[in-house]
């Protein structure tokens, strides 16, 4: 049996084993307890949504099956409508990650390699508030302690209204959704933030270098206001704008701001953010099409904000396709995204070879899952872009040795849920392409198929 052949036999027993001992969770997360809807009504398998979940985040989490603390006004409007148990939920998440070669010692000292094979417990554990606050008005807030910081901070967040107008033909939902990821509020699993099977990876391994600004560069350092529409259960459109907000940032003046040249890549005014979709649903199945897009202008680090900047152009195409029957569940999923970047200010720095680039990226998974217990995905995944030997440059184990941002590769993933909230993964990423090169893609030896990863994650929700 070879190497691998040994990590995946250890990999299936250690999970064996985890579940064995894991008595079952009685409890459910956030919106299960608020709705009392089991969490197949809203997930194939967590996070996918189905078109009930979707239609219930398009509504500002509205449904309770909870007793409530009301406030009626003269006219029966609520003033008040209050939980008497807060949808809250905790997520923990456990972790195991080996690459094909281990990496270096960050040290540089010769020969020496960091140990290979990082076990985190936890690589993250979340507390939610997930559920209605008033009438019309919900959230999704995640507070979350990640390993590789060891701190707690704000993770993916949202707060949203939402007002049905029945009298509309076939009805309409308009809403609004403040947010500090783009895409994040989107409610198709084919956009960034949530895309299956791409949503949850490793953070103990190297990952390319390259990456556009709507496809989570952005994430957790803006705050963004969109409005948007819901029409026949078919119809989407969505305008907002997004502003540099920066967590943990503190001015040499005053403690949170104002933002000036020390905070480092700031979107210059606003960044407007679009999106429009169009599902079908019919019998078990249901489709969707759509697109979105972002345009930011940026200031380099070190710069004062608005002296001079790079502008990011992001436009974007994407699908899927569910089908959710009483045992089989399949879906596919799929984003394009473009990015055309003017680099006027990087260029007079002396920090571009060239005054515009491209970056592109394309997306392609598929899963399939037996009663919502067996299952498994697999996904291609590929960046191209505009070579650039400054901004793409050689350095060890994270540099680009061509001075090319392509790569590419598969990821397939096994998952096994004993329970709707108990979640075990055994994922595998393979690289043709990493950084620019199959082999030497650094200019110190390293090839892109030694940073093929194996990734076994426990995940709890409870």
């Amino acid at each position: 049996m070879g190497f691998y052949g040994r990590i995946l036999k250890c990999a299936v027993a250690a999970a064996v084993l985890f579940l064995a001992f894991y008595e079952q969770a009685h409890a459910v997360p956030s919106y299960a307890r608020q709705t009392g809807v089991a969490c197949q009504g809203c997930h194939t398998v967590f996070p996918e949504l189905t078109p009930f979940g979707r239609s219930f985040k398009l509504n500002a989490y509205q449904i309770d099956n909870l007793p409530q603390v009301q406030g009626i006004t003269q006219n029966k409007d609520y003033e008040l409508l209050l939980n008497q148990v807060p949808p809250l939920s905790f997520m923990f998440q456990t972790s195991y990650t080996k690459t094909k070669t281990a990496l270096p010692d960050s040290n540089a000292v010769p020969g020496d390699n960091a140990q290979n094979g990082q076990l985190l417990f936890p690589q993250q554990a979340s507390l939610f508030y997930a559920g209605r606050i008033a009438p019309n008005l919900g959230a999704f807030v995640q507070i979350t302690y990640s390993s590789d910081s060891g701190t707690f901070g704000l993770d993916n967040t949202e707060l949203r209204y939402a007002k049905q107008v029945p009298s509309v033909a076939d009805g309409l939902t308009y809403g609004f959704t403040m947010n500090n990821n783009p895409t994040v509020q989107d409610v198709w699993n084919s956009t960034p933030a949530w895309q299956m099977p791409f949503d949850q990876r490793t953070s103990a391994a190297l990952v390319p270098g390259a990456a556009t600004q709507v496809d989570g560069t952005l994430g957790g350092a803006v705050a963004g206001l969109t409005a948007y529409a819901w029409w026949k259960n078919s119809i989407y459109a969505e305008l907002g704008l997004y502003r540099s907000a920066p967590q943990g940032f503190k001015n040499a003046n005053q403690n949170a701001g104002p933002l000036d040249s020390t905070a480092g890549g700031t979107i210059v005014g606003w960044a407007p953010y679009w999106r429009a979709a169009y599902e079908h649903q019919w019998d078990r199945n249901s489709w969707s099409l759509g697109a979105y897009g972002l345009t930011a202008k940026i200031t380099p680090p070190g710069q004062a904000i608005g002296s001079t900047s790079d502008r990011f152009s992001d436009v974007a195409l994407d699908s899927q396709y569910q089908f959710i029957g009483d045992e089989h569940i399949a879906s596919v999923q799929a984003t394009y995204i473009k990015e055309r970047q003017s680099l006027d200010a990087s260029f007079a720095l002396g920090d571009s070879e060239n005054q515009s680039n491209d970056l592109n990226t394309l997306r392609v998974g598929g899963s399939y899952h037996f009663r919502r217990t067996y299952g498994g995905a697999l996904g291609y995944f590929s960046t191209t872009g505009s070579s650039d030997a400054i901004r793409y440059a050689p350095a060890a184990t994270v540099g680009f040795a061509n001075s090319s941002p392509n790569s590419n590769g598969w990821i397939a993933e096994l998952d096994y849920l004993p329970w709707q909230n108990v979640k075990v993964t055994l994922q595998y990423i393979a690289y043709q392409k990493f950084n620019g090169a199959k082999s030497d893609y650094d200019g110190n030896g390293r090839n892109a198929s030694d940073n093929n990863t194996l990734y076994i994650l426990g995940w709890l929700n409870f």
